[in-house]
């Protein structure tokens, strides 16, 4: 990645994270609040937030190597 390069991939990596956080926010406010729609979208909070995770390492994995291999 030379110097002139559009900086994407940390924006996407913040993205990421950014979700990450947002549906953890998201799990633990609906834990405590309780009630149906909690009981309904609880594993799919769950899912989603495994699933930003996994982007999340992979695009630091990627941002490391690339940095690295040069």
């Amino acid at each position: 990645m030379g110097g002139h390069s559009t900086p994407i991939l940390p924006l996407l990596l913040g993205l990421a994270m950014a979700v990450v956080v947002a549906v953890l926010v998201t799990g633990i406010a609906a834990f405590i609040r309780g009630g149906p729609w909690y009981e309904r979208h609880a594993t799919r909070l769950l899912h989603l937030r495994v699933a930003a995770q996994a982007v999340a390492i992979l695009l630091l994995g990627l941002l490391v190597w690339l940095r690295h291999r040069g």
